[in-house]
């Protein structure tokens, strides 16, 4: 398996090539615009396509187009744009068409700036677009992760038909580390629901329109049936110190790094403090953290934004213990030390030694 040193942006490009992509559309905004750099490079040169469109829209309908011919595609973007993809995602969802979106989030709201944030999870995990759907959403923390969950996107995309997303944020897209690239997959999936333009699938109709509400609310219905499987199996998790744990940090992303660097310092200093970081942000582990709240006397959150995921940690724990929320937004990343402090404040009264 090589090694290469290289950037969180162009890892989840060469991922995407070793999962079998050979489709990138896209437009390039920062910080995500390496990805399509990196396509623009690359696809070409395996006989692959590289198409810069003239706009995110016009982008994520030529993704359904290539993903209903049956190819493994790939588009990606940051935020702002991501809101342009939105109708075309629900019409992907409705459609049942496979695909993997990346979105590598900065400040907003509006234009904001270019920096590194985590406003985008109401957008990417409650659905976004109109009508009832979720985005399988995995969250890597690093180069490794990029590649290596953008590869596992295409795995769960095509498993279950649906959109898969990589949420990362602009840090760890601009971020070099050592990535180790595994073998490419060579037994790609047979797609016998597509249309490729030969006798074999000229009867199949791709469509996400059904004026009969009764008819639309089956389709709907069998989604949902869909999704309560991937709950089921596609949940994903780490954790560290939490056997003991009186307070429990939750991050996702770059924000669980830095989150583990404060709980060290904190464990070093004698407070019994631990850390769960959601990898799959839908699925939620949201059993595991109720299961956490039986055993724990707190929670700390903190994300890069006003407070979006700790709806979700707030639902799972279901009231059984507090939760707290630490968060800088703006772009702004917080420190180990502000995460230090804020641990050390939400900490169980009476629990310091």
């Amino acid at each position: 398996m090589p090694v290469r040193f290289v950037k969180g942006n162009e890892a989840i490009l060469q991922g995407a090539i070793l999962a079998g992509c050979r489709a990138f559309y896209g437009y390039p905004i920062t910080p995500s615009s390496e990805i399509a750099e990196s396509a623009a490079r690359l696809m070409p040169a395996i006989g692959g396509v590289f198409l810069q469109s003239e706009s995110e829209i016009g982008a994520i309908q030529m993704v359904y187009g290539a993903s209903g011919a049956g190819l493994r595609v790939l588009t990606a973007s940051s935020s702002p744009g991501i809101s342009l993809k939105l109708e075309g995602i629900s019409y992907l969802v409705g459609s049942r068409i496979p695909a993997v979106i990346v979105n590598i989030m900065r400040g907003g709201p509006g234009l904001g700036n270019i920096a590194p944030a985590q406003g985008d999870y109401f957008q990417m995990v409650k659905g976004g677009g109109h009508g009832d759907y979720r985005l399988i959403a995995l969250a890597p923390n690093s180069p490794q992760e990029m590649c290596d969950l953008t590869m596992l996107a295409f795995d769960l995309a095509d498993k279950y038909m649906n959109p898969a997303a990589i949420m990362a944020d602009g840090f760890t897209g601009q971020m070099m580390e050592a990535v180790e690239f595994p073998d490419p997959v060579t037994d790609l999936p047979n797609k016998p629901w597509s249309v490729q333009g030969n006798a074999e699938t000229a009867g199949n109709l791709i469509n996400s329109i059904y004026l009969d509400p009764e008819e639309l609310e089956d389709r709907v219905r069998k989604l949902f049936e869909v999704y309560a499987v991937i709950e089921k199996e596609e949940v994903r998790s780490e954790e560290f110190y939490t056997d003991d744990a009186e307070l429990i940090t939750v991050g996702y992303g770059i924000v669980s790094r830095l989150l583990l660097s404060a709980v060290e310092i904190a464990r070093a200093d004698g407070l019994k403090v631990g850390l769960i970081r959601p990898i799959t942000l839908w699925p939620f582990p949201s059993v595991r953290l109720g299961e956490l709240a039986r055993g724990t006397k707190k929670f700390l959150v903190s994300e890069m934004s006003t407070g979006q995921m700790v709806e979700d940690v707030r639902l799972a724990v279901n009231g059984r213990v507090p939760v707290d929320f630490y968060g800088r937004w703006g772009g702004v990343v917080p420190s180990v030390e502000e995460l230090r402090k804020a641990i050390y404040e939400a900490y169980p009264e009476g629990e310091t030694s």
